[in-house]
This record gives structure tokens, C-alpha cells and sequence, in this order.
């Protein structure tokens, strides 16, 4: 009876042995397919074809609108502000009352001397009129106010100095000759047209920037310390043989550049270029010398080997 037993077991233990021999077989013989499969139709990519034509590269840089011109309205004797007509955000123009000073020798003795003789008709106050036109930017006292002598009152800028300062680093001055007008590109999207009329003598320590006026001509209202876009052109060609920059591989230290380019249906090759001029989207290619009909890998070429077997998608 144990014999009969353990003859069972036998048999139990070696069908379980032969079936995960089996199975292991089965998987070795699937992968090994899968990996045929995978060498046969290759790394899926999709390829792209060289363009000829014109080529511009450009530097943006920043330019923050200001005015240039700021008036300052100063009290001409102490006293208290009898009236205020001014408002900040408010148009004034040149010669306009802004303020009524009530000098404070007639706030404590104007009464007096009327009642002492009514035909004096002493009022003791100052008007202070606005020396330019434009808007009022700042107001620091209400009606009311005790303020001393040449303590500013107000600031008006003037709306016909507007202009914007470009922030250019030191190092791209030398394309300004070539860039006298040039369009400026606001937050929102709108696009301005200005001349670069000149240089600010002075440096930023820090930045190392030099501020160069840009007059713009518009009737729309921009307000103070907005920040535009401006594109400087530093290259340009007019006929040159450029690739997407995605199609452009490169190693750690960026030092050596190079596409994979298609010889026949399936297969890609390694070639070393030499770069030229960039733009947004990009890369000219001064060396090797390519055709119109040459297929260049611009997605899947990513850690492909030298020559490799690829799938080209559509």
C-alpha cells in the first residue's frame, strides 16, 4: 500500500515538473518571436525632409515703458490746503488751478483784519497752477493739510515723453546699427513699431546692461513699467539647408552634434553634422552637405546605435 503511494506521488511530482518545462519552453519560444517581430519591423519613427530656404536668427530682449518727462508740483509757502482740485489718474492742463494754499498767518489773523477794516478784503491765500500738461501720477495731501514751502504736492508726467527703455547687454551692441527699427511685443499680444534713438551714458554695475531709448508711436494708453518683448536680428541668410531642432542629437558635454538619417526604407545611419545658425524651431547644417530627398528621424531617434532598424510611421 505504500508503495502504491508513493509511486503516485512520483507521478504527481514529475507531470508538475514536465508541465513547468513546458510552460518555460512556451515563454522562451514567445519571447524569442516577439524579439524576431520587434527586429523585423524595427523602432517606430517618423521622419521629416531637409528644408532649403531663408533663415534668420534673433536675441530677445527686454524694454520696460517709462516717461520720461515728470513734473513736480511744489508748495511755494506754508500754510493749510484750502482746496485740492486734483485727482491721480486725472488729465490736467498747463496753467490750471490745482491748488488753494491758505498761508497760516491769514488762517490765525485774516479775520482780524477784516473786522479792523472791511475794505482790505484780506484772504491770504496762494493759488498753485499746474507747470505742464499730462496726467497726475502722484498726490501726496488732501485738502486741509498743513504743508511747508517747496514740499511736493503732486506729479505729472508728461504723456508726450513716452517712451521705452531697451535693457541691452553690453555684449550685443554691436548689433544695433542694423536693428534701428524694431517691433515690440506687449503682454497682450499687441505689436508696436519704434525706432532706437539713443544710448543712456551709463552701465548697470550688476547686469552689466546699457538702457537705449526706443519712441514708439501710438494713441493707446500704456501704462508705466510694462515689460515688452524685442527681437534683435543677429544672423540672417537667404538660402541655407536647415533640419527640425528636434532631429538634432547631441552628447553630455554638447560638444559633438549629429541626425539620423535614412538610407533605405528601414534603415537609419549616424551622421555627424556640423551646426550653423538657430532659430526657434531650426538648426542650419553647414556640414555634411544634404539633399531635398534626404529622410531625417525626428521622433524615435533618441538612443538609436549607429545603424539601426526602424520602422518608419506615417
Amino acid at each position: 500500500m505504500k508503495k502504491k503511494i508513493i509511486s503516485i506521488q512520483i507521478l504527481l511530482v514529475t507531470i508538475s515538473l514536465l508541465i513547468t518545462v513546458s510552460s518555460c519552453k512556451q515563454k522562451e519560444v514567445q519571447k524569442e518571436t516577439e524579439d524576431k517581430t520587434e527586429e523585423s519591423t524595427g523602432t517606430p519613427v517618423t521622419v521629416t525632409n531637409v528644408t532649403t530656404g531663408a533663415m534668420n536668427e534673433t536675441v530677445d530682449v527686454n524694454a520696460v515703458s517709462s516717461f520720461l518727462l515728470k513734473t513736480y508740483v511744489k508748495a511755494n509757502a506754508n500754510g493749510y490746503l484750502q482746496s485740492v482740485n486734483a485727482q491721480v489718474g486725472k488729465y490736467v492742463n498747463k496753467g490750471q488751478d490745482l491748488f488753494i494754499i491758505k498761508t497760516k498767518e491769514a488762517q490765525s489773523l485774516g479775520n482780524t483784519v477784516t473786522q479792523l477794516d472791511t475794505s482790505l478784503h484780506f484772504e491770504g491765500t496762494i493759488h498753485i497752477k499746474s507747470p505742464g500738461s499730462g496726467y497726475i501720477s502722484q498726490l501726496t495731501y488732501q485738502s486741509g493739510d498743513y504743508v511747508q514751502d517747496n514740499e511736493q504736492l503732486a506729479i505729472i508726467i508728461d504723456t508726450k515723453s513716452f517712451v521705452f527703455i531697451l535693457n541691452l547687454p553690453y555684449e550685443l551692441k554691436n548689433y544695433i546699427p542694423e536693428n534701428k527699427n524694431v517691433q515690440l511685443k506687449l503682454p497682450d499680444g499687441t505689436l508696436l513699431n519704434g525706432i532706437i534713438a539713443n544710448a543712456l551714458p551709463t552701465v548697470d554695475a550688476v547686469s552689466q546692461t546699457q538702457n537705449y531709448i526706443i519712441k514708439v508711436n501710438t494713441n493707446k494708453q500704456i501704462p508705466e513699467n510694462l515689460i515688452a518683448k524685442v527681437s534683435l536680428l543677429k544672423n540672417e541668410k537667404s538660402n541655407t539647408v536647415s533640419v527640425p531642432k528636434a532631429a538634432v542629437l547631441t552628447d553630455e558635454s554638447q560638444s559633438n552634434f549629429w541626425i539620423m538619417k535614412m538610407i533605405d526604407s528601414n534603415t537609419a545611419i549616424k551622421t555627424i553634422i556640423k551646426k550653423g545658425i538657430e532659430t526657434n524651431n531650426n538648426v542650419e547644417i553647414l556640414s555634411p552637405i544634404l539633399s531635398a530627398n534626404d529622410k531625417i528621424i525626428i521622433t524615435g531617434n533618441y538612443g538609436l546605435s549607429d545603424t539601426a532598424k526602424v520602422s518608419v510611421q506615417n
